[in-house]
């Protein structure tokens, strides 16, 4: 969430930061402010109530003793007990609503952020590889994937509904040799590997953005258990409540797990195919970081996530998205595109960035250089590094051959035991 100093020092930035993300909060900014002006003058009189109170506590003695009547001072006190019930009522129901308030703000840009209102407004960083001219005609990753026997989304519709798929044979063993290529890749690059819980509470889903605003595209165990939408929700969390000592900053992690989606606002979208799946295999990246290196973790983060996609040699963009494309917790974000021959287009495979103090004022994440320090909101940064089935989708269709069969990347063939899939 947003530092509610922003609100009282700077509304007229935040109402500029959202308008440049095509929301238009000026009412919300003006509410916020009223709101928590009068939190804190309610404060301000419950203190001075409360010292009234205890003032006459500590009269009564006195009185009683020296044989003065203390019947005026209990009428007194009862009043202001009502009086702060009656406040306290107030505070709960300011604070409540103060922070129904926050919860609808998204972070704002960082101010290195392309000015946008859409993905058409995103900017091209840089490319990587060029896409593969092919001397036949390309076929998609969904008729590889059935022609070949590795890819079975209609048993899988059978089993469990639309958008879910079985992987058989070659198909299973090449995205669990993508997900263990990326974590050894990614370990021997500074990152300590975890194995996450895929089953997080409510608290969890809170601290990383993804509610309560998004709680349609969760699938729910219960009313306050969810599966992961992505290991960033359980790596972040791990902190949750906690203060890190700020001279192990930054600290980088790497999991595997598996993401589950109900992807309720993309009905139509991709519906063939590996690319909008409700539950799919991905290697995320998180770091934790001070303020004042958060940026340049932000690159090395995204050169790590590349590292990966040019250890299979598959062609790629890296771009930055602009304010109107930034998803709820980011202050900046680059997207990789890899190059998807059925598609004639570049497709999302990783989005790397840096949610600034936005997820860790959330989660109360903070850090503190000494013992004598004030503890300070720490910048959390996340990635996916990348995601293993656009990345099964991505190497069927580039390195398909033109008898139907795979021929499997270099870095992936000892992880395989064999260099084709036919």
């Amino acid at each position: 969430m947003l530092d509610i100093k922003e609100f009282r020092e700077n509304p007229q930035k935040v109402k500029a930061a959202m308008r440049s993300r095509n929301k238009d909060m000026d009412d919300l900014v003006d509410e916020m402010i009223a709101v928590d002006e009068r939190r804190r003058s309610v404060l301000t009189q419950l203190d001075a109530l409360r010292n009234e109170q205890n003032e006459a506590s500590r009269s009564i003695p006195k009185i009683k003793k020296e044989g003065g009547d203390v019947s005026e001072i209990f009428i007194k006190m009862g009043k202001i007990k009502d009086k702060v019930k009656e406040m306290e009522e107030e505070l709960s129901t300011l604070e409540s609503r103060q922070n129904e308030i926050m919860y609808e703000f998204p972070n704002m840009p960082s101010q290195s952020v392309p000015e946008g209102k859409n993905e058409s407004d995103n900017v091209e960083v840089r490319r990587h590889g060029e896409p593969r001219a092919f001397d036949f005609e390309p076929k998609a990753h969904w008729d590889l994937g059935e022609q070949l026997s590795i890819l079975d989304p209609q048993t899988a519709a059978k089993v469990t509904g639309a958008r879910f798929t079985f992987y058989k044979g070659l198909g299973a063993r090449l995205e669990r040799a993508i997900i263990n290529l990326y974590l050894d890749t990614h370990t021997q690059n500074g990152y300590t590997e975890i194995l996450p819980p895929f089953i997080v509470n409510r608290a969890s889903m809170t601290g990383t953005g993804q509610l309560p605003k998004f709680e349609e595209d969760a699938f729910k165990t219960g009313e306050d258990f969810f599966l992961v939408p992505t290991a960033e929700v359980p790596l972040t969390n791990m902190y949750r409540d906690e203060i890190l000592n700020g001279n192990d900053l930054p600290l980088s992690y790497c999991a595997y797990s598996a993401c589950f989606r109900a992807e309720a606002g993309s009905a139509g979208r991709d519906t063939r195919g590996l690319i909008r799946q409700h539950q799919f295999n991905k290697v995320e990246l998180v770091k934790f970081a001070r303020p004042d290196e958060s940026y340049d973790q932000l690159e090395k983060l995204t050169a790590d996530a590349e590292r990966v996609l040019k250890l299979l040699d598959l062609p790629y963009r890296v771009i930055s998205l602009c304010t109107g494309d930034l998803g709820v917790s980011s202050a900046k974000t680059y997207d990789i595109e890899v190059w998807m021959p059925s598609y004639n287009r570049y497709v999302e495979i990783s989005s790397c960035s840096n949610c600034e103090d936005f997820q860790a004022r959330r989660a109360g994440i903070r850090f503190k250089m000494n013992s004598k320090e004030k503890a300070q909101v720490v910048h959390t940064l996340t990635g996916s590094g990348v995601a293993a089935g656009r990345t099964t989708a991505a190497i069927l269709e580039n390195c398909q051959n033109e008898d139907g069969s795979i021929s499997v990347p270099k870095a992936l063939v000892p992880y395989m035991g064999t260099d084709i899939i036919a």
